[in-house]
């Protein structure tokens, strides 16, 4: 099995947002992200920055218009 965590990375740190992920969609509402036994996770403002499949880790950063925000 191949389980994911995923962070947000802003302004040089991380931020842990969902362990053990098991699904990851790109929707036009941000990044969806799902687990075995919780409700999907809707992450609006940021896009894929990085996935490392040997570390287990998907990095999530914040997109532009956001950053100007």
């Amino acid at each position: 099995m191949c389980q994911l965590n995923v962070v947000v990375e802003r302004e040089g740190s991380r931020e842990t947002v969902l362990e053990a992920v098991t699904e990851l969609e790109v929707t036009a509402d941000g990044v969806v992200l799902s687990t075995f036994f919780e409700e999907p996770l809707v992450v609006a403002g940021v896009h894929v920055q990085r996935i490392d499949f040997l570390g287990g880790s998907v990095v999530l950063a914040p997109d532009k218009s956001e950053v100007a925000a």
